[in-house]
C-alpha cells in the first residue's frame, strides 16, 4: 500500500528549488548539460521530466524492462493462460500529492480518469470504522471521528482530544518519540482500528518502531492541506501507466532517451586539471551530471565504486571527495528496509465480490496478516479480483496465500477464493524509525541521488519520490 521520511525536514534550499522547478523558472539561464538518470522509477522519471524541461539532454537508463521501480506493472496469467496485468503492490495516492498530480497532467495522464477519488475511509467489512465526509478541514476529520461506527463516546472524545493536542503543538513532538509514544494512553480499540492501520499504511512500520515526527507530518500535510487533501486516490490504471510510461513517451517526443534492460555496471569520475570532478562516466559514456534514482543498496554500490576510482588520484580534493562519498554510502547502507506483500485472489467462478467499497480495512492477526483489501473490479479490473495488502511483511511467503484466503473467508464471507499471484517486494520501503539519519541529495559535484529514502520529511511515498526527483533536476548546474 502506498506508504504516505525521517529526516527532520527538507532544507529551505531544496524546497526553494522544488518550487522554482514547478513554476518553470529553474535552470533557464544555465547551459544545457548531458544528464544521465539511472533508474526509471517515479523519482527517476520525475527527475528526467524536470531536466528535460530545463533544456538538458537526458538519458534515462533502467535495468528492468518495465518502468516504475517499486511501483510498476507486473504480468501474470489466469489458469487458462490468459494474460493479466497486475501491480507489484497495491499503492494509493492522496489528494495532497500535488507534485504527483502535476507531473501526471504534464505528461498527459488525467488523474480524474486514471484514479478513483474518495474521502478518507478506514472502514471494516462489518461497517464499523471511520469514514470522512467530503468537507473542508478540520470539519471532515471532526465529523468523521464523531460519526465513527463501533466506537464509544469516550473513544471518540479521546481521539478528538489527542488530535487537538497534536494540532495545538504544531504537529511536532520530540525526535525520539515513536508513534506508540505519541499515542500512549489512547484506548486499545482506537490503536487497533485507527492508529495501527493508518501508521502501517503511511509508514510501512509498526507503531512501536515508527517515527512520531514523520507520522505527525503526514497527518498535518494530508488532513490539513485543504479540501480534498485527505482524499484517497485509488489507481484504475496500472502503476507503470499511471506516470512512468507516460513520462517516457513525453520524453521520447522531445528527443530524449529512455533505455530499458540496461544495468549500469560502473560509475567513474573524470577530472579537470584542477582535480575537480566535472564529468562522470557510465560504462564508457561521458555525462556532465548523473542522478542516481536507484534503490539505496544499488546507489551505494555505484558510489563506492566511484570512490575507489578516486583513490588513483593523490590530490587532496580527490581524497576528500572519496571520503565524503564513502560516508554517503555508509549512511545509505545503514537504512533498514521492510517488505510489502500483495496477494491477488479471485472469487471461485469470477463472480463479483460485491465489497461495500473499493477499499476496506481488515482486522489483522498473526494468522490473518492482511491489513487492507482492494476490489479491483470496482477499479476497472476483472470481475471478482481482489488485492490483499500485507504491509511490514515478515512472514513466510509460502504460508501467506493460505492465510489470506482464510482471512477472506472469515472476514469477507468469501469462501473458496482462488489464489492468482503473490508479489513480495522485499525492500519496498525503508523503516521509518525515530531519529533515522538519511543520506542527502548531493553526493559529490555533479552527482546526485533522488529517491524516497533521501533526506526529507516524508516516509517512502510516491510523492516523496517525485519531489526529490524534481528537486534533483532543479539543482543541476549549480
Amino acid at each position: 500500500m502506498e506508504d504516505a521520511g525521517a529526516g527532520a525536514h527538507v532544507t529551505e534550499h531544496v524546497t526553494a528549488h522544488v518550487k522554482a522547478q514547478v513554476t518553470g523558472l529553474a535552470s533557464r539561464a544555465r547551459p544545457p548539460q548531458r544528464v544521465a538518470i539511472v533508474g526509471a522509477g517515479w523519482a527517476g522519471m520525475a527527475a528526467a521530466v524536470g531536466a528535460a524541461q530545463a533544456g538538458h539532454a537526458v538519458t534515462v537508463i533502467e535495468a528492468a524492462r518495465t518502468l516504475g521501480g517499486r511501483a510498476r506493472a507486473v504480468t501474470a496469467q489466469w489458469d487458462d493462460g490468459t494474460a493479466l496485468t497486475l501491480d507489484n503492490g497495491q499503492h494509493i495516492l492522496i489528494g495532497a500529492y500535488r507534485e504527483c498530480l502535476r507531473l501526471m497532467r504534464m505528461v498527459g495522464v488525467d488523474p480524474d480518469t486514471a484514479m478513483q477519488r474518495m474521502p478518507l475511509s478506514l472502514q471494516f467489512p462489518d461497517g464499523t470504522g471511520l469514514q470522512f465526509p467530503d468537507l473542508a478541514p478540520p470539519w471532515d476529520a471532526l465529523l468523521g471521528i464523531a460519526r465513527a461506527r463501533g466506537w464509544s463516546a469516550g473513544e471518540r472524545i479521546a481521539l478528538l482530544t489527542r488530535a487537538a493536542r497534536w494540532r495545538m503543538h504544531g504537529f511536532t513532538c520530540p525526535a525520539t518519540d515513536s508513534v506508540a509514544d505519541l499515542c500512549a494512553g489512547l484506548p486499545h480499540k482506537l490503536m487497533q482500528e485507527f492508529i495501527d492501520p493508518l501508521c502501517v499504511s503511511a509508514l510501512n512500520t509498526v507503531a512501536a518502531e515508527s517515527s512520531g515526527q514523520v507520522f505527525l507530518r503526514v497527518l498535518r500535510d494530508s488532513l490539513f492541506s485543504g479540501r480534498g487533501g485527505s482524499h484517497m486516490l485509488l489507481p484504475r490504471a496500472d502503476l507503470s501507466a499511471l506516470f512512468p510510461a507516460a513520462a517516457a513517451r513525453w520524453l521520447h517526443k522531445r528527443g530524449q532517451q529512455v533505455l530499458v534492460g540496461q544495468r549500469v555496471r560502473e560509475l567513474v569520475p573524470l577530472h579537470a586539471a584542477n582535480d575537480a570532478a566535472v564529468h562522470w562516466q557510465l560504462d564508457g559514456q561521458v555525462f556532465d551530471a548523473v542522478i542516481l534514482a536507484t534503490p539505496a543498496n544499488e546507489t551505494a554500490r555505484l558510489v563506492l565504486g566511484a570512490a575507489d576510482a578516486l583513490d588513483a588520484n593523490p590530490s587532496a580534493t580527490a581524497t576528500a571527495t572519496a571520503t565524503a562519498m564513502r560516508g554517503w554510502a555508509d549512511t545509505a547502507q545503514a537504512l533498514k528496509h521492510a517488505a510489502i506483500a500483495t496477494v491477488y485472489a479471485r472469487t471461485e467462478h469470477g463472480d463479483s465480490a460485491q465489497l461495500a467499497r473499493p477499499m476496506l480495512a481488515l482486522r489483522c492477526a498473526p494468522t490473518m496478516p492482511a491489513q487492507f483489501v482492494f476490489d479491483r473490479e470496482q477499479l476497472g479490473g476483472p470481475a471478482g479480483l481482489l488485492a490483499f495488502v500485507v504491509s511490514a511483511f515478515e512472514g513466510e511467503r509460502e504460508a501467506l496465500a493460505p492465510q489470506v484466503l482464510k482471512q477472506a473467508e472469515v472476514q469477507l464471507q468469501l469462501p473458496r477464493m482462488r489464489h492468482v499471484q503473490t508479489v513480495v517486494e522485499k525492500r519496498a520501503t525503508f523503516q521509518c524509525s525515530p531519529q533515522l539519519v538519511r543520506p542527502p541529495m548531493q553526493i559529490a559535484p555533479g552527482l546526485l541521488a533522488c529517491a524516497d529514502y533521501v533526506d526529507g520529511p516524508y516516509p517512502a511515498t510516491l510523492e516523496g519520490a517525485v519531489l526529490h526527483g524534481t528537486a534533483a533536476a532543479a539543482t543541476l548546474g549549480e
